[in-house]
């Protein structure tokens, strides 16, 4: 299979409730070759909880990926604002390599679903990371 079928596919994004006030969001991400990931994460149901857990658990999903490179993520923040009369979910991560970090930033317009956009927000941080990993595989 060429490198070009084996970009990182976002398939799927669940989030639930809790009664007790508390949410869980899962990312699953997958290549052409039929492999997948999933990532899970719990947080506190508020707008910012919700948008970070969903960030969380994209990066969760991404971590079997970067892993096995030597490379760790982490979420530093995540904010939906509006600008230009549509609604922008920013996330602001790190990646760390070898001692050396390297900060990554990504954004998702969203429409409707402000925790989709911030999983596809990490992945839009994270896509020249990890197409620059998949293609030297």
């Amino acid at each position: 299979m060429t490198d070009i079928h084996k970009r990182v596919r976002f398939k799927d994004f669940k989030l639930r409730d809790s009664p007790r006030g508390n949410c869980e969001a899962e990312v699953l991400l997958g290549f052409d070759s039929g492999e997948e990931t999933v990532g899970r994460s719990q947080g506190v149901n508020s707008q910012t909880g919700i948008l970070r857990c969903s960030a969380e658990a994209a990066i969760l999903a991404l971590d079997e990926l970067v892993k096995e490179h030597g490379i760790s993520l982490d979420l530093l923040g995540v904010k939906s604002i509006k600008a230009f009369d549509s609604v922008v979910v920013i996330v602001s991560l790190t990646s760390n390599m070898d001692n050396k970090v390297q900060r990554l930033v990504g954004s998702c317009i969203i429409q409707e679903d402000a925790p989709r956009g911030a999983a596809l927000a990490v992945l839009n941080a994270t896509n020249r990371l990890v197409g620059n990993m998949i293609h030297a595989r």
